[in-house]
């Protein structure tokens, strides 16, 4: 019975093979120590501006609508081009009521202003950000038609070559608006968030 014992000692043990058994580490392996949970990583921002499924469509119309204001305030700087070339004229004709409506006094311009800026750009409470930044940006595409409109004043030629530049300078501002309105107003009913060349770091540091 002893010698039957003291072969069982001295036998070397069989490892035990199956799946839910649990094996024994080597010596000098290190386990690993008990520490709280680690929290997954916070996912990494996009760079993509294309958030359309997070915009509704209210703030999208309203952040479209938007671009009609620069446009419609600087469009006398396509006179030249329009005259040159009809087809222009025939494509903004839906356009018309809006800016029979945005003519139809000389405080109409100076009060849509204050009501995109301190209405809508300033009222983080009724308005997303996605509508301020894009009316901020408008606003800020509206302030820098003071220049064309300046130069226009103080500069106008009838004729030669200072004329040929006056309305090539006229028609490069029109065709500036009218690119912004498209593409500004089209990526806001996409849900998409625009930037405009000039004006979208401005607006930028204005929308909080």
């Amino acid at each position: 019975m002893a010698s039957a014992v003291s072969l069982l000692l001295l036998s070397s043990p069989r490892p035990l093979r199956g799946a839910g058994l649990l094996r024994v580490p080597r010596r000098g392996a290190l386990l690993p120590l008990p520490g709280p949970a680690q929290a997954a990583p916070p996912p990494r921002a996009s760079n993509n501006n294309d958030n359309s499924g997070a915009v509704e469509a209210p703030d999208r119309l309203v952040a479209a609508v938007a671009y009609l204001y620069p446009f419609l305030d600087g469009a006398h700087h396509g006179r030249f081009l329009l005259a040159q070339f009809p087809v222009f004229s025939a494509l903004l004709r839906p356009l018309a009521p809006a800016a029979r409506l945005f003519h139809s006094s000389p405080l109409t311009p100076f009060l849509l202003f204050l009501t995109l800026y301190f209405a809508v750009v300033r009222n983080q409470q009724a308005f997303s950000r996605f509508v301020r930044f894009n009316a901020m940006q408008a606003v800020a595409l509206d302030v820098l038609l003071i220049f064309p409109d300046l130069l226009a004043q103080s500069f106008a030629p009838s004729g030669g070559v200072g004329f040929e530049i006056f309305q090539s300078m006229e028609s490069t501002v029109f065709l500036f608006l009218l690119v912004c309105l498209l593409y500004g107003g089209g990526a806001c009913l996409l849900g998409k968030t625009p930037r405009l060349p000039i004006v979208a770091d401005a607006a930028e540091r204005q929308v909080m």
